[in-house]
């Protein structure tokens, strides 16, 4: 059992928890996850560890309530338990000196993104990031992302903050006015389609992090495969990060689907 510490809204059906997990604390990378799961019988939900407190133990977790399971745990109170906390798992981002690192998130994909925009930051390079969502309420962590990034673009497709258009939009305006080496993107898998297509034309280097779905995370069931390069690779082990070019996207989609 994994008590919450404490809880906030970024919007109606998104929610950061704080949750007790020391030895996850202790040994997390940027990258990592965990997957959780709510009473006996919940359903195993993977969540990427958004942050970690060595000294009170505790990972902070982003919740977007989309379905029953989801929304239990977003229902649940401070001081209350999480049944299962398990992790981390996963590969970490591989953090390396690439010179300028683009980082674009949408909606709650920015809560995974914003441990490894830190980790860039701290290994030297200079990092602009890329936010966006369909509203100026979607749009998460702004100021924690900002402390990190040498320039920050928000970008809404309601034209409620920032600029008007999607993620593309923004990481194009990057590219075009100063040399790109990495990009690492996370969010919605059509929006990480069309960020590694952009980024693919401008012969970019660029990792996803995918949102597949699990059952197990040990890689035994399947349910979490993809196809990258042609091969057929296990998000929950060998994930979740994988040469954007490589993803076969639309198969991901269809997936994601059923």
């Amino acid at each position: 059992m994994n008590k919450i510490v404490s809880k906030e809204f970024f919007s109606e059906n998104v929610a950061k928890l704080v949750v007790e997990a020391p030895l996850i604390a202790r040994a997390r990378r940027a990258g990592h996850f965990v997957i959780v799961r709510c009473g006996e019988k919940g359903e195993r939900i993977p969540l990427t560890i958004a942050d970690a407190d060595l000294v009170a133990g505790t990972i902070t977790l982003v919740v977007q309530g989309v379905g029953e399971s989801t929304r239990k745990i977003n229902a649940l109170m401070p001081g209350e338990c999480l049944t299962d906390v398990v992790g981390p798992l996963g590969q970490a981002t591989r953090i390396e000196r690439y010179g300028t690192v683009l980082c674009c998130g949408g909606g709650v994909g920015v809560a995974p993104l914003l441990p490894i925009i830190r980790a860039m930051k701290e290994a030297g390079n200079r990092v602009v990031s890329v936010l966006a969502g369909r509203s100026k309420d979607l749009i998460i962590l702004e100021d924690e992302v900002r402390a990190s990034s040498d320039d920050v673009i928000i970008m809404t497709d309601d034209g409620s903050y920032g600029q008007k258009g999607l993620v593309t939009a923004g990481v194009e305006e990057v590219i075009k006015r100063e040399k790109v080496d990495k990009v690492v993107t996370i969010g919605p898998a059509i929006m990480m389609k069309f960020v590694s297509l952009l980024t693919k034309k401008y012969e970019i280097p660029t990792e996803a992090s995918l949102n597949a779905i699990m059952v197990d995370g040990t890689g035994m069931c399947g349910a979490c495969r993809v196809s990258v390069g042609g091969k057929t690779r296990f998000v929950c082990v060998e994930g979740p990060e994988f040469d954007a070019h490589e993803i076969d996207f639309d198969e991901l989609l269809m997936r994601l689907k059923g």
